[in-house]
């Protein structure tokens, strides 16, 4: 249940974002369009928008439509947070989180993530990338390992999380390291409040990541794959404790 409580409702920038790399502040977060991979799309675009922010809370709204290149992510838009980032993980003991959301089309390949980044200096390059993924819409992680059927082999099963049990991924980008959790059962979560820190915890004392590492990015969004959709954050919010 969303804790809202004495919400103060903060005037906004509300204007759509239509650019590769267009961005907008509110408050303690940034609304960033990302189209990080729109040249591998045949055709397209994706438009990004804030609707409000009430106290701690954010919600917004993306709409997109792609084709062409199925297998690469032609997008990220998502909500970073700007407050408390550049902290070693040693010195960090809670990431809470609400996030409330929907989704107008399952046909598309898309997935919904938290998106967190660590480097051996603050604001340095990325070591590690560790998504965890509340909904996995025909698409997929990336995997060091995969079956005949092409799918991804996790590296560890049933890692009981937060409430949930996950699949534990790991490969690389060709840049850094990339965790990714993913739901065992394979459904959704269209509204999760929890602590994420968990999942860094679960890397730091079962994956050998170092807590002398810096948390460098917290960000919350979807990767669009293909397809047309609009994908609506009624409410989301982060701090890092």
């Amino acid at each position: 249940m969303l804790r809202m409580h004495k919400a103060h409702v903060r005037s906004v920038d509300t204007t759509p974002i239509t650019g590769q790399f267009d961005s907008v502040n509110a408050g303690q977060y940034s609304l960033l369009n990302d189209l990080w991979g729109e040249y591998d799309a045949a055709s397209g675009s994706q438009t990004s928008q804030i609707t409000s922010l009430n106290g701690n809370y954010i919600a917004w709204e993306t709409a997109y439509t792609w084709t062409g290149g199925p297998d690469q992510v032609k997008s990220f838009a998502n909500i970073q947070l700007n407050d408390g980032i550049n902290q070693q993980l040693s010195a960090i003991s809670s990431l809470p989180t609400d996030w409330q959301w929907s989704v107008s089309n399952t046909s598309v390949a898309a997935d919904v993530a938290y998106d967190l980044f660590t480097s051996w200096s603050p604001g340095g390059s990325n070591v590690n990338e560790i998504m965890i993924w509340l909904a996995n819409i025909n698409s997929g992680p990336i995997s060091a390992n995969y079956n005949a059927q092409g799918q991804a082999v996790p590296i560890v099963s049933n890692i009981s999380l937060e409430g949930y049990t996950w699949n534990l991924y790991s490969g690389s980008n060709g840049v850094n390291q990339v965790y990714s959790f993913l739901l065992t059962s394979g459904s959704t979560i269209q509204s999760f409040t929890g602590d994420i820190y968990p999942f860094l915890s679960y890397l730091i004392d079962n994956e050998g990541m170092n807590t002398a590492q810096y948390l460098t990015c917290a960000q919350a969004g979807t990767e669009a794959f293909t397809g047309t959709a609009t994908f609506t954050t009624y409410a989301y919010s982060l701090a890092i404790n």
